[in-house]
């Protein structure tokens, strides 16, 4: 299992500049919440499942099962 960051550099920069505009929270979620603090809640419980693999919501990190 490995996380990392979107390949796309234009992504990762949008995403970035919006994290630090919200505080640290991510960018594609209304509430400012703990749960949606980068790395978002729902990141880390796909990241607990082994059969999962994918982008987080906001597409800043992947999470490969190789």
């Amino acid at each position: 299992m490995a996380v990392t960051l979107n390949q796309d550099q234009e992504v990762v920069k949008t995403i970035r500049e919006g994290l630090k505009r919200t505080g640290g929270y991510c960018p594609c979620r209304l509430q400012r919440i703990e749960e949606n603090r980068c790395m978002c809640q729902e990141f880390r419980d796909q990241i607990a499942d082994p059969e999962f693999e994918g982008y987080c919501h906001c597409m800043l990190y992947y999470k490969s099962k190789a």
